[in-house]
């Protein structure tokens, strides 16, 4: 193999380890340094000094630990450098220090000391969200901030999320970033009952947006990224245990194991994307689904009016609760989305009400429905918005139109698997 080449897997190696590892390095760090920005920066030279050194000297035998330590050694240079009372100092530097000199000791990460590293980890992963969310920063830089240092997420991904420009979102993460380290913002979790009601909004809408990013994922050639959708979920059971008597950090958590459970009936054995009407329900996950159906009740019990992640989950529900396709409650569905657009109106809920309806009540009228979101501004770039179309003008038997959207929709997308999709159900309309 070619230097070149060998270059090449190490980087595909390491962005991979990176995806999975970035969220606790940044986080392991920022409880030390009391700055996201300058975590980031850390965590990014580690990055570096992978990339620098592994084509030399091969992966090492704990790639993840490599990196950890390293962030927290240039953490502790950072340390050593910054302006701060000398006892806080030597408190910090003594704690890094001795974190190291463990991971030298134990350098083969024994099952025993993640066990006992755990809490700590899951602690700081929350510190990092709610730090990350902290009202002193807009809701879409609350947002934008933790989808980059929580979960993973690329500038250019987190753009097309937001429907804006990458100049832009570059240039409000660094402003984000600035204005918590301005204020001095503490990296704790929030105190008392209004603390965290306050942020936990924010906090929710992150994890959500983690875990539909990996779901179906926006650009690359894999039609999902499990990853993310696992670490989300992860995440959301831990802020069950956090805030057990919000009822909507039970309705995200619903929405998000029902949504898990059909993850291996989405790609067929080779890669390819497959639609839920078309999927195998054998293959769904009968655990995930339980543990999402007792979190959806207690939402239920807890909650005196549903929000959207309840009222998200409780359609997921009518979908889990189907044995076949031909079983499932449109009508319930459509009569939810209907609710949904009530309390969280957006043109993507309007567009999924089109569908419910057309299942319930026809092709026709779920297309009278599409046909007014045609000029929405956000939807403008929506894959899903000529596809939606093309599959009702399909059922009403106009093909060339419906072809015609297909194509369109399959210019849109990001996903080369989602693009390979798309094409060919036009080149089946020829």
């Amino acid at each position: 193999m070619s230097n070149s080449s060998s270059s090449s897997t190490v980087r595909d190696t390491l962005n991979a380890i990176w995806r999975i590892e970035s969220a606790r390095i940044v986080a392991t760090v920022a409880r030390r340094v009391r700055d996201i920005g300058v975590a980031e920066e850390l965590a990014q030279e580690a990055w570096l000094a992978a990339l620098q050194h592994w084509p030399l000297e091969g992966v090492p035998e704990n790639p993840a630990a490599w990196l950890m330590t390293v962030a927290q050694r240039r953490g502790l240079d950072h340390l050593r450098h910054r302006e701060m009372a000398a006892s806080q100092q030597q408190a910090l530097a003594q704690d890094l220090i001795a974190m190291q000199q463990d991971r030298q000791h134990d350098h083969s990460d024994t099952l025993d000391a993640r066990r006992e590293s755990a809490a700590m980890l899951d602690d700081d992963l929350l510190r990092l969200m709610f730090c990350s969310c902290h009202p002193v920063l807009s809701a879409e830089a609350r947002v934008a901030l933790t989808l980059k240092v929580l979960g993973g997420l690329t500038t250019e991904e987190i753009a097309r999320a937001f429907l804006v420009s990458e100049t832009t979102l570059a240039q409000r993460l660094v402003r984000a970033k600035r204005t918590l380290a301005e204020a001095r913002v503490p990296f704790e979790l929030p105190q008392g009952e209004q603390a965290l009601a306050e942020r936990l909004g924010t906090v929710l809408e992150v994890v959500y947006l983690i875990f539909n990013e990996g779901y179906t994922a926006t650009r690359g050639d894999d039609w999902m990224r499990p990853t993310l959708c696992e670490e989300a979920l992860r995440l959301a059971r831990m802020l069950a245990r956090l805030a057990p008597q919000h009822a909507e950090v039970w309705g995200l958590l619903a929405l998000l194991e029902v949504q898990s459970s059909r993850s291996a009936a989405r790609s067929d054995a080779q890669g390819q994307p497959v639609l839920l009407a078309e999927q195998d329900r054998s293959r769904w996950d009968r655990l995930l689904i339980r543990r999402g159906l007792e979190a959806l009740a207690q939402a239920e019990r807890l909650a005196e009016q549903p929000g959207s992640y309840q009222l998200q989950a409780a359609i997921a529900a009518c979908h889990a609760r189907a044995a076949r396709t031909q079983d499932t409650d449109w009508a319930r569905i459509a009569a939810l989305y209907a609710e949904l657009m009530c309390i969280a109106p957006s043109p993507v809920v309007e567009l999924n009400r089109a569908v419910a309806v057309s299942m319930h009540a026809g092709p026709a009228a779920g297309l009278a429905i599409v046909e007014t979101l045609m000029g929405e501004p956000a939807l403008a770039r929506y894959p899903w918005l000529p596809a939606v179309r093309g599959d009702l003008l399909l059922r009403l038997e106009r093909r060339a139109e419906a072809r015609e959207a297909f194509l369109l929709a399959a210019a849109l997308t990001g996903n080369e698997r989602e693009r390979a999709l798309l094409q060919a159900r036009a080149q089946a309309l020829r």
